[in-house]
């Protein structure tokens, strides 16, 4: 063989020994793991980086060990109490142990969905609609360890499970809306009465504060009233009581002759009517005897005269005695001029009632 033919050969001997080294360098990446298996024998697993295995007779599969999102598809499940809802969900896994994921089982991701599907509808099927929408968080952590149990011999761990979306049928929807709109109602009537619960309550409050408050002033009103009644009978009293005194004190300087002056004057007043019967409100014979004392004739002067002031000092002194000191001048003055316009006044309703009298004839006519 010649030169060139021998080259030649050596070369196709260099790159078909480069090729075999070749098939026995298996590259592993940081997140996989392979299962290292010759002649159909398994033989180890191979961690990240390089590494040599036999060439031409061995086989490498590589498993990822990151965590898979796995899509569990839409199913009609029956509720316990026979609503029909489709449900649908999502898995986290994670390969933990290569060697067990790819012998114990054929596909770990189809293994686990079909069984995720199949734990949903026994966990659904055994609660009621509302417990179902409203205990979402407790079916994903239930499905999760139930989950996790079952894969653990395949070498996966199940991380997280989470229901997406839980929808009722459409009948079941609007049963649903009507449910809820009752309730609404409901709620809404029963916010309706508590205000007009309350309302009535202030109300009655009001109209309670109020009746107080009129019975207060009432109350106050009459106290007011009654101690105003109280002040002016006491103010009365005691005007009646200096009337008393001033009347003592002013008729006490007249004697029978003024008394009997005064007693003419008043027969003459009444003798100036017309009537033909006249009513003398007092004894005539005290009148006469008066008058013959004021002429004269009868019982001695000095000695009534005496007798009188003598009557009189012990009325003055009863009256001081009774009714307090005897005022002073001035004020003595002020109170006659009063009684003076008191005795005026009474004078005056007197000649009314007379003039009354004659017209209505209590005293007489002329022809009697």
């Amino acid at each position: 063989m010649d030169e060139g033919a021998i080259l030649a050969l050596t070369i196709l001997f260099i790159i078909a020994a480069i090729a075999i080294i070749t098939t026995g360098i298996k590259i592993i990446r940081p997140y996989e793991q392979g299962i290292y298996m010759s002649l159909g024998r398994y033989m180890r697993v191979l961690d990240q980086g390089f590494n040599m295995v036999r060439p031409l007779i061995n086989e490498v599969i590589k498993i990822d060990l990151r965590t898979q999102v796995l899509d569990v598809p839409r199913q009609e499940v029956i509720t316990k109490d026979n609503s029909p809802t489709n449900v649908d969900a999502i898995i986290y896994i994670k390969v933990i142990d290569p060697k067990k994921a790819f012998f114990e089982v054929t596909n770990y991701r189809t293994a686990t969905i079909y069984l995720a599907q199949t734990t949903l509808r026994s966990i659904i099927g055994d609660m009621e609609l509302d417990e179902v929408l409203s205990n979402r968080e407790k079916i994903n952590l239930h499905l999760r360890d139930v989950l996790d149990e079952a894969t653990d011999k395949w070498g996966v761990k199940v991380e997280a499970v989470e229901i997406r979306e839980v929808d009722p049928a459409g009948k079941v929807k609007d049963s649903m809306e009507e449910q809820t709109s009752a309730e609404r109602l409901r709620r809404a009537a029963i916010l309706r009465a508590d205000g007009q619960k309350r309302a009535a309550i202030l109300n009655a409050e009001g109209d309670k504060q109020a009746r107080i408050l009129q019975a207060e002033g009432l109350r106050q009103s009459k106290i007011l009233e009654a101690e105003g009644q109280r002040l002016a009978i006491i103010l009365e009293a005691q005007g009646e009581a200096q009337k008393l005194r001033v009347l003592a004190v002013g008729a006490g300087p007249l004697d029978s002759k003024a008394l009997t002056v005064l007693s003419l004057d008043t027969m003459k007043s009444i003798g100036d009517g017309q009537a033909t019967k006249i009513i003398f409100p007092f004894e005539l014979t005290k009148l006469i005897e008066g008058a013959s004392e004021y002429l004269g004739v009868g019982r001695l002067t000095p000695q009534r005269e005496v007798t009188q002031l003598r009557d009189i000092e012990a009325a003055v002194g009863k009256a001081d005695d009774v009714l307090g000191p005897i005022p002073k001048p001035e004020e003595l003055r002020r109170e006659m001029k009063a009684v003076e316009e008191v005795l005026a006044k009474e004078k005056r309703e007197a000649e009314k009632i007379v003039e009354i009298a004659k017209k209505d004839k209590v005293i007489g006519s002329d022809s009697e």
